[in-house]
């Protein structure tokens, strides 16, 4: 098996290179053209795609589905795949970085992918300064940089997949020093977008057609509107103002200033902002501040940004977020990278906001009810789980996990469930629901390194969540007293989640004391038995 895999792979290198080499001597000048690098990524995409399809055809085909050996093979095959897609972004650069970037986040994949491919959020090689010299004088006009800057760092202090980042000072006509953050835009990237989406997508279908129930085109299809917006810096500019605006009032949340007169559509100039990232727990501890509090200030975040303004920052992995001690807090929230953010539709919102607290309150008829709105049907029964962790019959509370009956009954009944469910459940949903569960995962993910209790996040979605159905009273159509009605409802079931995460406080808190006084008595107990059996040897000895 693994001879036929190894020389089926051999021939298909064979044949890519040969294809490459034969195109580069017939066209001796064009080592840096953009079509030729773009067949030889394309290539390298193929090779891997058809080895990984290949592997797993042939690993299981040797496993009886429902044995504990093919689930290890599973597991296997999925971490061997992932390192190879992740060669393969690491190798191709570009656009297949942020695309591999995109799919870390994508909680719906096997968990050995998004693992991996979350490493190449730090592994981004800054370009040459010689070409982000030619890309600002391209975009303000020759010796831009002497200028328009009075002085300008070649050493990027940030280099992504798409950009690089310089520190820089602006000149202005009242001779004072701007500091600034400039950040500039690889050349060439909008041919390769279409070059690098189309052949994603064109083997996102050809491992469906070898796979008929692994169905990814709706990843490819989230990606490319994410990519296409992320090429503009000009909207990513009208995106930094917008939530700016929106947390204006928001002391815990700081979003750098724009310099439109020095800002293109390659090129950004903004504000420099200090401050370390935000999974930087040694940092935090040195300056004294809090992970849980850190964790709760970024749940509200999201939770604001999602339920009441209806518009979401896309891609808030940590390098997106630093953590700046400047402020009367102790810290604030420096948020960067607008690149890829969503407005949420307005009905979406709200029906969201009532999923929410169909969830916390676990009433499961308006949880079907809202799964028939979002259109997946009988698949929402599963948000319980993937939101909150329990399942929907669950009689713990939330924030309380599962049961061991309950683990065992929901692992038998997905066992019945196929890829193609996963797959059909994931396309029912509207694009908007895609962008939260994603910025979820995100969120979930720095929950987890910041060792922050469930509960944080679950309250602050469910507080956030209520505030925003109150906003539904705003209507012009409303009367003064449905307006007031309506709010008081509001208010009284605020009231009554925030009743129940105080209990589930409490009962946690008494927990946390018994368990600390039982170490403690059994510490005092050894300490005991110690100095006994000191006191009592030199008699035993005797």
């Amino acid at each position: 098996m693994v001879t036929r895999h190894r020389i089926f792979n051999k021939h298909l290198i064979t044949a890519a290179v040969t294809t490459a080499v034969t195109y580069q001597t017939l066209n001796p000048n064009s080592t840096n053209s953009p079509f030729i690098n773009s067949i030889i990524r394309s290539t390298r995409a193929l090779t891997t795609i058809i080895s990984t399809i290949v592997d797993y055809k042939y690993t299981l085909s040797c496993f009886n589905l429902s044995t504990d050996e093919y689930r290890l093979a599973l597991t296997e095959l999925h971490l061997r795949s992932a390192k190879r897609m992740l060669k393969m972004c690491e190798a191709n650069k570009g656009i297949y970085i942020k695309a591999g970037q995109f799919v870390s986040g994508v909680k719906q994949v096997p968990k050995e992918y998004s693992t991996l491919l979350s490493s190449l959020q730090d592994q981004s090689v800054p370009y040459k300064f010689e070409v982000i010299e030619h890309v600002m004088n391209n975009n303000f006009g020759p010796n831009s940089l002497s200028e328009v800057f009075l002085s300008f760092d070649e050493e990027p202090i940030a280099a992504a997949s798409i950009a690089q980042v310089h520190r820089a000072v602006l000149r202005n006509d009242q001779d004072v020093a701007v500091e600034v953050a400039v950040k500039v835009q690889y050349p060439g990237l909008k041919f390769q977008m279409k070059f690098d989406v189309l052949t994603m997508s064109l083997l996102s279908k050809f491992v469906g057609w070898s796979f008929p129930g692994y169905r990814f085109q709706w990843i490819v299809s989230e990606f490319e509107k994410s990519i296409a917006s992320e090429l503009d810096f000009i909207v990513e500019g009208k995106n930094l103002e917008r939530i700016r605006e929106n947390f204006k009032d928001n002391s815990m949340v700081k979003v750098p200033n724009i310099f439109w007169d020095f800002t293109t559509r390659q090129v950004l100039t903004m504000e420099f902002c200090g401050g370390r990232k935000v999974d930087d727990l040694d940092f935090m501890k040195q300056r004294g501040i809090s992970e849980v509090k850190v964790a709760k200030t970024l749940a509200e975040v999201v939770a604001e940004m999602i339920f009441v303004h209806g518009f979401v920052h896309g891609d808030l992995h940590p390098g997106n977020i630093l953590v700046s001690p400047e402020r009367k807090n102790g810290f604030c929230l420096v948020l960067l990278d607008f690149g890829v953010c969503k407005q949420l539709d307005e009905d979406f919102r709200l029906k969201y906001c009532e999923l929410w607290e169909a969830l916390v309150v676990m009433d499961s008829n308006k949880i079907q009810e809202i799964g028939e709105y979002f259109g997946v049907g009988r698949y929402s029964r599963y948000f319980p789980v993937i939101f909150t962790g329990r399942t929907i019959d669950s009689k713990s509370s939330i924030g309380r996990g599962m049961s061991v009956e309950e683990k065992k009954n929901l692992k038998q009944e997905l066992k019945s469930l196929k890829m193609d469910d996963i797959s059909s459940f994931m396309e029912s949903l509207p694009t908007d629901f895609l962008t939260v569960l994603r910025t979820d995962g995100l969120l979930r993910s720095l929950m987890s390194k910041f060792g922050a209790p469930v509960t944080v996040r679950l309250l602050a979605y469910a507080e956030y969540a209520l505030y925003g159905l109150s906003l539904k009273a705003d209507s012009k159509s409303d009367s003064a007293l449905g307006v007031m009605l309506f709010r008081f409802k509001i208010g009284l079931r605020y009231v009554q989640v925030r009743l129940l995460f105080g209990i589930l406080g409490l009962v946690s808190w008494l927990e946390s004391i018994k368990h600390t006084s039982t170490r403690r008595l059994k510490d005092l107990l050894a300490s005991a038995g110690y100095v006994v059996r000191n006191l009592y040897r030199p008699l035993l000895a005797a």
